[in-house]
């Protein structure tokens, strides 16, 4: 019985093995692979040899000026996509979690993290664009032009309301099961030894979910910060975005006399990327005791 029992087990672990094969398949073919030419560009010139030209070009003011728009881009709608989705799940704590309104938003977060792109573009360009249905209304009825100082929607401060767009359901998604893991109990036992309800969010609430508050809002930064379609579509001039300076540099080969310079860029997102990534873990890890 016991070998029987024995050669079931590794027989399971051989099958659970075997599982994993497509997907590593993919991570390897379509993440891994793509990463490590991108980046391994950046150390070579056009003829094939190896340079640090393209790396030491990542310090020209313009290069940096562009890292910079893409992290006070990120950062900000970061923010603002943390804060507002936080009040929304906590407007959401007593809806049932199997009720009509919690699956109505939990769909709709779905969708509405995922709707970037043209897409997005275009409704917002048909919304508040220079001919747009509100900016025209807005302009004809009140007397209010909101580009009077500048056409601002087709510039890196416009990019600011499409991405709040989709970060706000992101944080929907990432944060409610954060807010649903406080256990009535808490509350309970706070309000048994005499504290109120600020006593209860000050020492118990917010020390729990500040890690998972965190954690999402880095989650967020990386989504932004990586994000191209929306910036590619809206943006009319200029590369003022790392993304966006990637597809110049890929498109015009050339990119400041330093060719394969695209790679470089890659190189200075991934590094970006890791450091936020590596905090998120760590603080899902913190996480992951009070979900349970």
């Amino acid at each position: 019985m016991t070998t029987i029992a024995g050669g079931r087990v590794r027989s399971l672990a051989r099958g659970s093995v075997l599982g994993l094969v497509p997907f590593t398949a993919y991570i390897l073919l379509f993440l891994a692979l793509p990463t490590v030419i991108a980046v391994g560009t950046g150390f070579f010139d056009g003829d094939g040899a190896f340079t640090l030209d393209n790396i030491t070009a990542l310090g020209d003011p313009v290069l940096l000026a562009t890292f910079g728009n893409s992290l006070w881009l990120s950062a900000l709608t970061a923010v603002i996509g943390a804060l507002v989705g936080a009040l929304f799940c906590y407007a959401l704590i007593g809806a049932k979690p199997t009720g009509i309104l919690r699956s109505v938003v939990d769909a709709a977060s779905g969708v509405l993290a995922q709707f970037g792109g043209v897409m997005l573009a275009f409704a917002f360009v048909a919304t508040i664009g220079i001919q747009g249905m509100i900016t025209v209304l807005l302009r004809d009825r009140l007397g209010v032009d909101i580009f009077a100082n500048g056409v601002w929607l087709y510039d890196v401060p416009g990019l600011v309301l499409p991405y709040i767009y989709f970060q706000v359901p992101l944080m929907i998604i990432t944060f409610s099961p954060a807010l649903e893991s406080l256990k009535p109990q808490w509350a309970e036992a706070t309000a048994m030894l005499g504290g109120g309800i600020g006593s209860y969010w000050r020492h118990i609430g917010l020390p729990v979910l500040l890690p998972s508050f965190l954690g999402s809002l880095l989650l967020l930064f990386a989504n932004a910060f990586s994000s191209f379609a929306t910036a590619a579509a809206l943006t009319s001039q200029g590369s003022q975005i790392v993304p966006l300076q990637i597809r110049s540099a890929l498109t015009s080969e050339t990119v400041l006399g330093h060719e394969n310079l695209a790679g470089s860029l890659a190189l200075g997102m991934i590094v970006v990327m890791v450091v936020v990534m590596t905090l998120y873990s760590l603080l899902m890890r913190r996480t992951a005791r009070w979900v349970r």
